[in-house]
């Protein structure tokens, strides 16, 4: 560790208060905060007690009021209807202050709920800050999320209105989002008030009065609307995540530690400045949209990117490398499987050879965990820092990173590096002890968390406890599993309940993964632990082979058997492998491993809603009847 880093980390762990009062000189207050940390109530921390603000203002209007109005604030490219169109920081808050206006109109009230149920749109950034200025609280849902799974969120979040749009497109399927909202509020026992509707010219929409409201026909006539001062501790938004109930949980992001958390990320993670271009490829509709589309890069006076688009087949694996050399994107954000995506259709990189990266300084990725081998294409390929971070949806910004912003520290792949200043990370046994470096255990975070994590739940501040602090009182459970080694590098190999007890042997079965990964002709692959009578759980692997590297099935199997045999050892009791076309995965592109789990079980399984293509559950289904196991 480092000379900086470990200063930094010190001066977060033993003052949190004076690091954190430091770091929120970054941030413009209506009213400074009375305290830094409020512990008087724990479990339930918060930080800035005392202090107003406005997230809105942050992010628009002292960018304007500095003197920056003519500077490039959001730049939308969408290949999928071939538009592209840029807005200054001044023309962003125009927008958004009149679409504040239009909700005041709709007689949306600080602490209401709004939903926005939109595509990868400037309007869907536009709805988002929109709320924050008036202190609505916004929940977006994913565009053309399932009728009842939206409809459980209208009930949980009870919004006034609901802000959508005709339709989103997927490569060249054109979705109506109206009709799933339309059956989403037949379904729901909660009706909001207005749904305020933005047509868009591939798709019409047809409007109930007086429910249904016309976007630019009430943009129109609507006054600016003001900043509201808003407590430091009030909500910003509501992001709904899986529960293992089946009951959506609503994680609460409030407004002055996210704020604070988002400009202090973006300059200490990404190194990014003011006026320069940062591209998170995510969508709204997850957390990464919320920290680093919307507020994240606005807040610190930088350009953010919407892309309309995927990473192949918008029109090819050259889409990423065209939108990067179009707009001058200095760091990029977004998944490993994107990358998986590129690698399995031009494994050489043909493609990127065609664009000037010459300006492109760092790729970051999360949202599952990077296998090395992608890690090092990537590497090769784009010959910057490819920086594998880690975090989560309840935490809202990186719990570990290679802080380009502060050093860059050397890589070591598989591992997103040391934890984040502000992160007590701890790896624990099932009775809450240490563990050595090297050996697994679970990985838990002592509290208080740190500006801009969750403070609790929507509404259930029980199963807040219930689901992240009550299994070891003191630190919340992240539900990873993993290790720490010597030099205190975290490595993330799975969730909690995809560590596989394998006769006795506690196996992880993203190890299992990395020497799967590492085989030449693999471009992505799942390994599970699933019921055995003998052993209690035995490893199956399924994996995508690269185009172009198809060699035969039964050798390709043999050998990815005998790979895992010689790297882990016969311990693993790795026997059974699969090739298959694709693996499911949800829309973010987190492959549905438990889903996969439960159907080599032979259980009844329930397909998530957040599933990217459900037919791929078929693919999947006859690979597993092939190796004899009751689907």
């Amino acid at each position: 560790m480092t000379s900086e880093i470990n200063r930094l980390q010190q001066q977060a762990t033993e003052h949190p208060e004076d690091y954190w009062a430091k770091a929120a000189e970054a941030i413009d207050w209506i009213k400074p905060f009375d305290e830094v940390l409020d512990q008087s109530s724990p479990p339930f921390y918060r930080w800035f007690r005392g202090g107003q603000l406005n997230t809105c203002f942050n992010a628009l209007d002292r960018h304007v009021l500095a003197g920056h109005g003519e500077r490039t604030a959001l730049i939308y490219d969408s290949p999928v209807t071939g538009q592209q169109n840029s807005f200054t920081y001044h023309e962003l808050l125009d927008q958004v202050s009149r679409l504040a206006g239009v909700l005041v109109n709709l007689r949306v009230v600080k602490g209401d709920r709004v939903i926005i149920y939109m595509p990868m749109i400037p309007e869907a950034i536009m709805a988002m800050l929109a709320c924050a200025r008036i202190g609505a609280i916004h929940s977006v849902v994913f565009g053309g999320f399932a009728a009842k799974e939206l409809a459980t969120r209208i009930d949980d979040a009870r919004p006034k209105v609901v802000m959508s749009a005709s339709c989103g497109i997927e490569v060249n399927k054109v979705i109506a989002y109206k009709p799933l909202l339309d059956q989403a509020i037949d379904l729901a026992s909660h009706q909001p008030e207005h749904c305020l509707i933005l047509p868009r010219p591939e798709c019409q929409a047809s409007l109930q009065a007086p429910r249904d409201v016309g976007w630019k026909a009430a943009l129109s006539v609507a006054e600016p609307a003001a900043c509201i001062p808003l407590a430091a501790t009030d909500p910003l938004y509501i992001l709904y995540t899986s529960g293992t109930t089946g009951q959506p949980k609503g994680v609460v992001r409030d407004n002055g530690g996210h704020a604070v958390a988002m400009q202090w990320s973006m300059q200490h993670i990404y190194d990014i400045g003011p006026g320069e271009v940062f591209w998170a490829a995510s969508d709204v509709g997850w957390v990464v949209g919320h920290s680093y589309i919307c507020y994240a890069p606005l807040i610190n006076g930088s350009t953010t990117l919407v892309y309309e688009g995927k990473p192949v087949g918008t029109p090819d694996a050259g889409a990423f490398w065209r939108v990067i050399a179009e707009h001058q994107v200095k760091a990029m954000f977004t998944a490993p499987t994107a990358f998986r995506a590129i690698r399995k259709e031009d494994p050489q990189g043909d493609l990127l050879k065609q664009h000037d990266l010459s300006h492109f300084k760092a790729l970051f990725l999360a949202g599952e965990r990077c296998d090395p081998d992608t890690l090092r294409w990537a590497e090769a390929q784009l010959q910057v820092p490819v920086i594998d971070h880690w975090w989560q949806t309840e935490t809202g910004w990186a719990i570990a990173a290679n802080c380009l912003g502060i050093e860059r520290l050397p890589v070591k792949p598989g591992s997103p590096t040391l934890p984040v200043p502000g992160y007590q990370v701890e790896v624990i046994d099932q009775h809450g002890q240490p563990v050595p470096s090297g050996e697994m255990g679970n990985i838990v975070i002592k509290l208080p968390l740190p500006p801009g994590t969750l403070p609790t739940l929507w509404r259930d501040d029980e199963r807040f406890i219930a689901s992240y602090l009550s299994a070891f009182p003191g630190y919340y459970l992240t539900g990873d599993a993993g290790y720490q080694d010597e030099d205190g590098y975290l490595y993330i190999m799975s969730r909690t309940d995809d560590v596989i007890n394998v006769a006795g042997h506690r196996l992880s079965t993203g190890a299992m993964e990395e020497v799967l990964a590492s085989h030449p002709a693999v471009a992505e692959c799942a390994v599970m632990g699933v019921y055995c009578p003998l052993k209690g759980q035995v490893p199956l692997g399924l994996v995508v082979v690269k185009d172009g590297q198809a060699e035969q099935t039964a050798d390709l199997q043999q050998a990815l058997i005998q790979r895992v045999r010689d790297i882990i050892g016969p311990v693993a009791a790795f026997k059974q492998v699969a090739v298959v076309a694709r693996l499911p995965k949800t829309r973010s592109g987190k492959i549905l491993r438990g889903t996969m789990r439960d159907l080599a079980d032979g259980k009844a399984i329930k397909v998530p809603a957040t599933i990217d293509d459900p037919a791929i559950l078929d693919e999947v289904t006859v690979a597993l009847k092939a190796l004899g196991y009751p689907v």
